[in-house]
């Protein structure tokens, strides 16, 4: 589950009310979420593959960076050419696959159907560097590109906080103007 001072964290960090989220996935050096897990399916019953949502904008801004530059070109070149690597994303993609699955079952859910795209274009492309660093920062050490492009960020928490929930309630705190 995730606390009142999370969800607003996430709110904060998305500009919008976040849907869906089981869990914070990766919380970023600075302790606010980064990475939250999402629900298989919205509330309504709506598919959402991506369950693992990058959240935080100043590791997307600089993971944008990464792909104004032009690295998944580079990525997706070497996937063609490298069957290591290659096997390595597919297994990067089963394991995306087996957690989304995984977690429809621990919500009552019904998964998705086989077939429905998994995220940053795995297994046969290199579509997302921000969905597959989510995917990293969730479970390290499963997701190559999305290793190597982690590597390859600046330290995006060394300014301070993307946002700022300290006026927010602690999720036990009694109704702050009842104490006013």
């Amino acid at each position: 589950m995730i606390d009142e001072r999370d969800t607003a964290a996430v709110a904060a960090q998305l500009g919008r009310e976040p849907r869906g989220i089981r869990s914070v996935a990766y919380r970023c050096p600075c302790g606010l979420p980064a990475v939250i897990e999402t629900a298989p399916r919205l509330p309504d019953g709506t598919p959402f593959p991506t369950l693992f949502y990058l959240t935080c904008p100043k590791a997307a801004s600089a993971i944008g960076t990464l792909e104004g530059d032009g690295r998944m070109r580079g990525m997706q070149e070497r996937l063609a050419e490298d069957p290591g690597l290659k096997a390595e994303y597919a297994a990067a993609h089963a394991d995306y696959l087996r957690r989304r699955d995984e977690a429809a079952a621990q919500d009552g859910i019904e998964p998705l159907p086989p077939g429905t795209q998994s995220a940053g274009g795995m297994p046969e492309r290199v579509k997302c560097l921000h969905a597959l660093v989510a995917h990293e920062l969730a479970v390290p050490g499963v997701n190559p590109f999305g290793r190597e492009a982690l590597d390859d960020l600046p330290e995006w928490w060394r300014s301070g906080p993307c946002v700022h929930v300290d006026a927010l309630p602690l999720s036990d705190d009694p109704d702050p103007e009842e104490n006013q």
